[in-house]
């Protein structure tokens, strides 16, 4: 018998729109949706939250994808299982670079992919790289102020003890990377392996290299960081409806 619904997510099979937005948090899902002409919810279970609406006439999905590669990576796998063929990702991020601060855009080229996920899925070395033509539709869209180039995707977000594992900021900036985020290996990884475009904008929350994730550092609600994420979100809508 045939699936209706996906088992994890809850998104009904073919009731998804070839155009995704994915963000991490669910109220952010929501506020993406207040932005399409026609909003509705599409499914809820667990960090998954997905609506569907329409923007400049072309229908959009949006859907949470919670935090970390390995449940992202279930939402991205359901989404395109129930339709999805362009996924584009809004997200948040800390700065790897000096001249990198809270509410600058940064736009993900690839992605360093220090995580779990990556390792039980992929060949050691294969490259987790967004979809070419769709990052540079957001480039136009996010406009002259954005950066582009490599972020980093990993698993821990505050600190534990020193490990042979755990990424080195100061030597990935010195490599140029960008930023730190958690989850756009995932989506580049399972964009290459399903053969769905992918791509993602992400808004600086704060400096890695000057203060490191806490529970007392880490503030994403600053206006800076709110006002960014209205632009990014403009950008990705803008981005997704282009001409292909």
């Amino acid at each position: 018998m045939p699936l209706t619904e996906l088992p994890i997510t809850g998104l009904p099979v073919g009731g998804v729109s070839p155009r995704v937005i994915v963000c991490g948090d669910p109220a952010r899902a929501d506020r993406i949706a207040e932005r399409l002409d026609g909003p509705a919810p599409l499914s809820h279970r667990r960090e998954y939250r997905a609506h569907r609406g329409a923007y400049r006439g072309l229908p959009i999905t949006v859907c949470s994808h919670g935090i970390g590669a390995p449940g992202a990576a279930i939402a991205f796998e359901e989404l395109i299982a129930a339709g999805a063929r362009t996924i584009l990702r809004v997200g948040t991020c800390g700065g790897m670079q000096a001249d990198i601060h809270a509410g600058q855009l940064v736009i993900a080229t690839a992605a360093v992919d220090n995580t779990g996920y990556g390792r039980e899925t992929v060949p050691v070395g294969y490259p987790a790289a967004a979809d070419p033509a769709l990052t540079l539709a957001l480039l136009r869209a996010a406009g002259e102020t954005a950066r582009a180039g490599i972020v980093l995707s990993r698993d821990s977000f505050y600190a534990g003890v020193a490990v042979a594992g755990a990424p080195d900021y100061r030597a990935l900036a010195q490599a140029r990377v960008l930023a730190v985020e958690m989850e756009c290996a995932a989506l580049f990884l399972v964009g290459s392996l399903r053969g769905a475009r992918t791509a993602a904008i992400l808004v600086v929350d704060g400096n890695v290299l000057e203060t490191a994730e806490s529970m007392e550092s880490y503030q994403p609600g600053r206006d800076v960081v709110q006002a960014a994420l209205d632009t990014a979100i403009t950008a990705a809508l803008e981005a997704l409806c282009s001409p292909a």
